[in-house]
């Protein structure tokens, strides 16, 4: 039976069980008759054999200026709105050996006057109830498994790999894994096809849509090690993206290692790097392309208010000349952008030089007060600014103007209010550089916040 053939059975049956992958389920090590819940988690039924889970969260945002940088025009992005996201999931676990998972999900973009459909002017825009995951694993957490669905991957920081879940949708893909987990290691093996949100139909991956000519496949194998359990993580990986285009196919791998540390068991020291390198075909084009981040900081973990201050650079590969056939830009795959390159997502990690500053302290219990200071660069201006969906081009191409395009201060304040509520709220100004004043309008950019998420 072919791997189409088997997620597509899987995911439109229905009757496979559900649960969130990132629930915490505490199993019991003995059959309970009882379908009395635990007190533990009082979603989790029968001894832990099925437990559902609940996510509520509700958004307000306000922009001013974040697509045209243009104060003297009212666009229909300079707006405030309010995004709202269910999820209801359940998990099933018959034995030590198998699992099945369900998750539905709901999104809503409401009050903006941008148009309610995903992607169309940054919108997040509306998804009725569709289907975020489904997937069956045969094996247990330790040893060997193969998981198969619809399933979230995420990988090291994921700054290649992850979910995405800042956006009101998030990222899923349809896919098949193999997983070896040790006490100190793993290795993962996998292919996929990410699922495309689509507001009036349901969410399908080219595995599962016969009327998409992409044919996408990203495949990978992710490696991690904590060598008896120590105070430093190793990660090498190796990914290949496959995808049909209509100016030329892209093919092409991309290898990389990470090294993190604990603060925790390096008296606060903390420290991460990661570098990759690619190489193939990107829309018919030979794709040369490197990324690299590091960053350092130190944590006062004695200290009532838990002071911590990092610094970090990253660089992504940028083209010298778009008409030449090389392709220069570095690839971001399938990213978290949110996390790491300022809260107005206008960049991700591909054709810019990153400088950045953190400072976070706790003055209360469960406040967390962050300020992040980052300034961007184009690695080269023969290359366009790209947003943090790593597509869509801040400006056309002028490889005449200076490569700065500006600096940005993000301030976030959140209160972990209950074990099951968490408040978050933050403002955001970007000010503009010599990039954006050599190619149009400049005015700088404003951007806040504030989320609650209800969380079972």
């Amino acid at each position: 039976m072919s791997i189409k053939v088997l997620l597509a059975g899987l995911l439109a049956g229905g009757s496979f069980a559900m649960a969130g992958e990132t629930a915490v389920v505490t199993e019991a090590k003995a059959p309970v008759a009882s379908a009395t819940p635990t007190a533990d988690n009082p979603l989790s039924f029968f001894g832990g054999k099925v437990t559902f889970d609940f996510q509520e969260r509700v958004r307000g945002e306000i922009r001013e200026n974040n697509f045209d940088f243009n104060e003297e025009v009212d666009s229909l992005t300079d707006d405030s709105w309010l995004l709202q996201r269910a999820r209801l999931g359940v998990k099933i676990k018959p034995s030590d050996e198998w699992t099945f998972y369900l998750q539905g999900q709901e999104s809503h973009e409401l009050d903006s006057d941008r148009p309610d459909i995903p992607g169309r002017l940054g919108a997040e825009g509306d998804d009725p109830i569709d289907l975020r995951q489904a997937w069956m694993q045969f094996g247990a957490d330790q040893g060997l498994s193969l998981r198969i669905g619809r399933q979230l991957l995420a990988y090291g920081d994921e700054r290649l790999v992850g979910p995405s879940d800042w956006s009101n949708f998030g990222r899923a893909f349809d896919a098949v894994k193999v997983r070896h987990a040790a006490e100190t290691w793993s290795v993962d093996l996998f292919t996929s096809s990410v699922v495309t949100i689509d507001g009036d139909e349901f969410n399908q991956s080219d595995w599962l849509d016969d009327d998409d000519d992409r044919d996408q496949f990203f495949s990978g194998l992710y490696f991690s090690a904590n060598p008896g359990g120590r105070a430093h993580t190793i990660d090498a990986y190796a990914f290949h993206l496959y995808e049909n285009g209509m100016v030329g196919d892209t093919n092409f791998a991309t290898v990389g290692g990470r090294l993190k540390a604990d603060p925790k068991k390096l008296d606060g020291w903390e420290y991460d790097f990661e570098a990759a390198l690619q190489k193939g075909d990107v829309r018919g084009g030979d794709l040369t392309s490197v990324a690299a981040h590091a960053g350092t900081g130190y944590n006062w973990m004695q200290s009532s208010w838990k002071p911590r201050v990092y610094v970090e650079y990253a660089y992504g590969s940028g083209d010298d000349d778009a008409a030449d056939g090389d392709v220069g830009t570095f690839q971001n795959l399938f990213p978290t952008n949110h996390k790491f390159y300022g809260a107005l997502d206008l960049f991700s990690w591909q054709n810019i030089h990153q400088p950045g500053l953190t400072l976070q302290v706790s003055p209360v219990k469960n406040v967390s007060v962050r300020f992040d200071y980052q300034m961007f660069w184009l690695a080269d201006t023969g290359d366009a600014w790209y947003r943090a969906n790593g597509t869509t081009q801040v400006r056309p191409i002028d490889d005449q103007a200076d490569n700065f395009a500006g600096s940005e201060i993000d301030v976030t304040v959140s209160w972990k209010a209950h074990k099951n509520l968490a408040l978050t709220a933050g403002y955001s100004h970007f000010f503009t550089g010599d990039y954006l004043e050599a190619t149009g309008t400049a005015s700088d950019a404003d951007f806040g916040f504030v989320m609650a998420v209800v969380d079972f």
